[in-house]
């Protein structure tokens, strides 16, 4: 991609979009992006590709495509007209970065979500979004002073996607990672995916979009990653789960949820 043409459609998602009346406003803590560089052929049989295709980008001399999953704690999550009530709870997506077919924009395909609250449940029954309920603890201590953190790890218990995330905050802002022709390119497709698919509990495809500010993010470095939706879709292996292409922390953002989700057609 070239970088006017990456540069051009970030302007884009970034403009700011008129509210809507059942819109979600989600203060995100402790918010990471776990990043894999992974052969594509291990990812085609989870995606529709009649509707979507996998972009590959050259890292280490191989052509690959990339997945993320993204932890985070949901502090205050809310209508977005109502100031009340407010939820609180830790969250995981399983995300693989596609390109649509029809619109040739770059989006997000969602294997799924687990969430540490009970609010799953309705999202479940309103929306068939696949979203499974888990247990979690989260050790994460922010260093203002340092503007990093010493500490960074969750660990989730569900019999849908088990998993452990501790790593080691550098500190250092985040650069040009492997695979990306320029920043613009790189926030573009890896940190500001504006439109998310997936398969619906029926079966169908879903969907939903979601607004955001540039996330500023510094680099960690694994101690233990472990995710076992990912082992058991056949796309990573446990020891290869301990070496990411990429681990970005932002200790807040805040993200709009363009509500209801609908049913493609």
């Amino acid at each position: 991609m070239q970088p006017a043409d990456a540069d051009h459609e970030l302007s884009l998602r970034l403009a700011s979009r008129k509210p809507g009346a059942l819109d979600i406003v989600a203060p995100l803590r402790h918010f990471a992006l776990v990043t894999y560089a992974v052969p594509v052929e291990r990812l085609e049989p989870h995606i529709p590709l009649d509707r979507f295709e996998i972009p590959c980008f050259e890292i280490e001399g191989q052509e690959l495509a990339l997945l993320s999953v993204v932890p985070f704690y949901d502090a205050g999550f809310r209508f977005g007209l109502a100031p009340f009530p407010r939820f609180h709870f830790e969250q995981t997506n399983y995300r693989v970065y596609v390109r649509h077919r029809e619109t040739g924009q770059h989006v997000v395909w969602f294997f799924g979500t687990t969430l540490g609250g009970w609010p799953v449940h309705i999202a479940r029954f309103l929306w068939r979004i696949p979203w499974y309920p888990a247990r979690y603890t989260r050790e994460c201590a922010y260093n203002e002073g340092e503007k990093r953190y010493t500490a960074f790890r969750y660990r989730a218990r569900s019999t849908w996607g088990e998993a452990r995330i501790d790593v080691t905050d550098t500190g250092v802002r985040a650069a040009l990672l492997p695979g990306f022709s320029s920043m613009e390119e790189q926030v573009l497709i890896l940190t500001h995916p504006v439109d998310g698919y997936f398969y619906r509990l029926d079966g169908t495809v879903g969907t939903y979009s979601v607004s955001h500010d540039k996330i500023e993010m510094t680099v960690a470095e694994p101690n233990d990653l472990y995710f076992a939706l990912l082992e058991r879709l056949n796309v990573l292996t446990p020891d290869e789960m301990q070496h990411p292409h990429s681990v970005l922390l932002c200790p807040e953002t805040l993200f709009r949820i363009h509500m209801p989700p609908r049913r493609v057609r």
